[in-house]
C-alpha cells in the first residue's frame, strides 16, 4: 500500500506545480541552446564564406599560384590545426592544399562535388575528426571557373562552450527540479491550508455538538468561499437537528398524554368495571384518543408528502368563495360558545383550480387557530378578496397576537406558541396550511402585534395550478 502523502492531494499538486515548472524551464533552455547553436554555425558559415570570397578575389588577380600561397599563408597564420584549404578540379582532383597532416582523415566528398557541378552555388557540412570526434564546419564552392575551394574550420572552442552549456543546464535543471518541487509543496500547503480547516473542524463536529465553525478569512477567495459555503451548511444542519428534537420532544409529549389517559381509562375500568356500558365507554374514549392520534399521524404524512412533491392533490375547479363560506358555518358554533364575533365577507362565485378537501382543510386550520387564540368577547374576521394576480384569503383575530421571535417558527412541526401545551392542538394545522399553499402555487404570510391580534394572508393564484 501507498504511504498516504502519496494519495494526497498537496502530493499530487506538488508533482503538477513541479512537472510544469521544470518543464517549462527545460523548454526554454532548449530554446536557449537552439539559438545559440544556429547563431555559431552562421557565424563559421560567414566565417568560411569570408574566407572563399578572398581566395576568390586573389584568383582572379594572381591565378593558381596566388591561391596556393595564399592557402599556405591563411593556414599558418591561424594555426595548421584550426583551418584547412584544399583547391580541386571539378572533377574532385585536389591540385593544391594547405598542410594537411592534421587533416588526413576529412576526404573530399564526390556527392558535393556533384551537387556543385550540377549547379549549386554551396555546400555546408559538419564532420567530426577521429579520434576524439572533434567537429569540423566544412565548406565546398567555386571560386573561379573550374576551380573549387574545399575548406574547414575547428569547431573546438564551441565544442568547449557547448560542454560547459550542458553541464551548466544539466546543474541548473537538478536545482529547479528541487526548487519547484520545494515551491510547489509550499503553495499547495498554503492553498489547501483553508480545505484542512474545513477538515479539521468536520472532525470535531459530533451528533452533540454542532457550534463549532471554520475561521474565514475574509480575502473572498475559493477557499474563504468554501468555508463560508461550510459554514452555512453546518448552521442549516444544526438548525434542522435542534428542529428535529424538538419535534421529538414535541411528538412524545403528545404521544404521552393520550397513550396515558387510554392506559388509565383502560386500568381503571378493568379494575373497578362490572358493568357492560363501562367497558363501553372505555372503548369509545379509547376509540376516540385513537382517532386524534391517527389524525396527528395523518397529518404529519401529508406534510411530509407535500414537502416531497409527492402529495398526491387532485385539482378540480371548486367555488373557492363557497369553501371559505362553509368553513365560517363550520366554526360559528364553536365561536358563539367562547363569545367570539365570526363574520365572513366571501360574496358571489369564485371558481378556481384546487383540491377542494386539501383547501379545507388550510382554511379550517387558521379559522381554528384564530378562534382557539381569540380570548372572550373577541373578533374573528375572514375575507376573500380578488387582486391583480392572486385570491386572497384573509383570516383576522383580534387575540393575544404572536411574539415576533416566534413569527416563523409557528409554521414548524409540532410548534407551540403555549409552552405549557394546555390549548388543545397538535402543532400541526399551520405547518399543513402552509404546504398546502405551496402545493397550489401560493403562499401563507402574516401580519401581528404582540397583544393586538393576528391576520393571516392565504394567497392562491389564478386559473390552473
Amino acid at each position: 500500500m501507498k504511504p498516504r502523502i502519496f494519495k494526497s492531494l498537496a502530493f499530487r499538486l506538488t508533482l503538477w506545480y513541479g512537472g510544469i515548472f521544470s518543464l517549462s524551464s527545460c523548454l526554454a533552455f532548449i530554446l536557449f541552446y537552439s539559438l545559440i547553436s544556429q547563431t555559431i554555425l552562421q557565424r563559421l558559415d560567414q566565417d568560411l564564406m569570408d574566407k572563399a570570397g578572398t581566395f576568390s578575389a586573389v584568383l582572379s588577380v594572381k591565378g593558381l599560384s596566388g591561391v596556393r600561397n595564399l592557402a599556405v599563408l591563411e593556414s599558418r597564420a591561424a594555426g595548421e590545426k584550426k583551418v584547412f584549404f584544399r583547391l580541386l578540379y571539378s572533377s574532385g582532383e585536389v591540385f593544391a592544399s594547405s598542410h594537411m597532416s592534421y587533416w588526413k582523415s576529412i576526404q573530399v566528398s564526390n556527392e558535393a562535388i556533384l551537387r556543385l557541378v550540377s549547379g549549386e552555388k554551396r555546400l555546408f557540412d559538419t564532420l567530426k575528426l577521429p579520434p576524439h570526434d572533434q567537429r569540423v564546419r566544412v565548406l565546398y564552392t567555386f571560386i573561379g571557373s573550374g576551380v573549387i575551394l574545399q575548406t574547414g574550420l575547428s569547431m573546438e572552442t564551441y565544442s568547449h562552450f557547448f560542454m560547459i552549456f550542458q553541464r551548466v543546464f544539466v546543474g541548473a535543471m537538478s536545482i529547479v527540479v528541487v526548487l519547484s518541487a520545494l515551491f510547489g509543496w509550499f503553495m499547495s500547503k498554503k492553498a489547501l491550508s483553508g480545505v484542512g480547516r474545513v477538515t479539521l473542524t468536520a472532525g470535531r463536529i459530533s451528533g452533540a455538538s454542532l457550534d463549532a465553525r471554520v475561521p474565514e478569512t475574509g480575502d473572498h477567495d475559493e477557499v474563504d468561499l468554501l468555508a463560508r459555503t461550510f459554514n452555512r451548511m453546518l448552521d442549516r444542519i444544526q438548525a434542522l437537528v435542534t428542529s428535529i428534537r424538538e419535534m421529538s420532544d414535541n411528538i412524545a409529549h403528545d404521544l404521552k398524554s393520550p397513550l396515558t389517559r387510554i392506559r388509565g381509562l383502560a386500568e381503571i375500568t378493568l379494575v373497578q368495571g362490572k358493568e357492560k356500558r363501562e367497558f363501553q365507554n372505555m372503548a369509545a374514549s379509547t376509540i376516540e384518543e385513537v382517532d386524534r392520534l391517527l389524525d396527528m399521524i395523518n397529518t404529519m404524512l401529508v406534510i411530509s408528502r407535500t414537502d416531497a412533491g409527492e402529495g398526491g392533490f387532485r385539482f378540480e375547479s371548486a367555488d373557492l368563495a363557497a369553501l371559505v363560506r362553509d368553513a365560517c358555518d363550520l366554526f360559528m358554533p364553536v365561536a358563539e360558545d367562547r363569545a367570539i364575533e365570526l363574520t365572513v365577507d366571501a360574496p358571489g362565485v369564485c371558481d378556481v383550480m384546487v383540491d377542494r378537501g386539501m383547501i379545507q382543510r388550510a382554511i379550517a386550520n387558521l379559522l381554528d387557530n384564530a378562534v382557539k387564540y381569540t380570548p372572550s368577547g373577541g373578533k374573528v374576521s375572514v375575507s376573500l378578496k380578488k387582486r391583480e394576480d392572486h385570491l386572497e384569503i384573509r383570516v383576522r383575530d383580534t387575540g393575544v397576537g404572536i411574539d415576533p421571535a416566534d413569527r416563523e417558527r409557528i409554521f414548524e412541526r409540532f410548534f407551540r406558541v403555549d409552552p405549557s401545551r394546555s390549548e388543545k392542538g397538535t402543532g400541526l394545522g399551520l405547518s399543513l396550511a402552509r404546504a398546502v399553499a405551496g402545493e397550489h402555487g401560493g403562499r401563507i404570510s402574516l401580519e401581528t402585534t404582540p397583544g393586538g391580534g393576528t391576520t393571516f394572508f392565504l394567497t392562491l393564484p389564478y386559473g390552473d395550478v
